[in-house]
């Protein structure tokens, strides 16, 4: 009884850490050769919220933004970046119910891991939205 509670209390914190490793190194490591999608999201600068998506798509990598302040006519100016160069802008007006846009680009796969910046904000107010991607 003794060596189960030994046995129990070394191997328990070694199979969290072991699983603790493999969530978080193998999430984007798996979406890149894996062809699984990659998703993030967060809050902006006032009550909108962001969700980025990174997917495998044809060799490629196609890249989803969006923006929901849940308020539609809201015009946005929106930028992407891929590794620090430009790979999309443009201004949209949110819409719907939900009062959301979306914008996607389907770019190239580099070597490595491709880090991708989506920044949106409302010309005449300081809310912005941010958010970053790994895949």
């Amino acid at each position: 009884m003794n060596s189960t509670r030994t046995t129990t209390r070394i191997l328990a914190p070694a199979v969290a850490l072991g699983a603790a490793i493999l969530l978080t190194t193998g999430g984007p490591a798996l979406a890149k050769g894996g062809g699984s999608d990659v998703r993030t999201s967060g809050s902006c600068q006032g009550v909108a919220h962001w969700k980025l998506k990174a997917s495998p798509e044809d060799g490629r990598i196609e890249v989803e933004g969006q923006i929901d302040s849940n308020k539609a006519g809201q015009t946005w100016n929106w930028s992407l970046t891929h590794d620090g160069l430009a790979a999309g802008s443009g201004s949209r007006k949110t819409a719907g119910a939900s009062g959301s846009f979306e914008v996607r680009r389907v770019v190239g796969n580099w070597s490595g891991t491709d880090l991708f910046v989506f920044r949106a904000q409302r010309p005449g107010t300081q809310q912005i939205c941010r958010g970053t991607i790994r895949f």
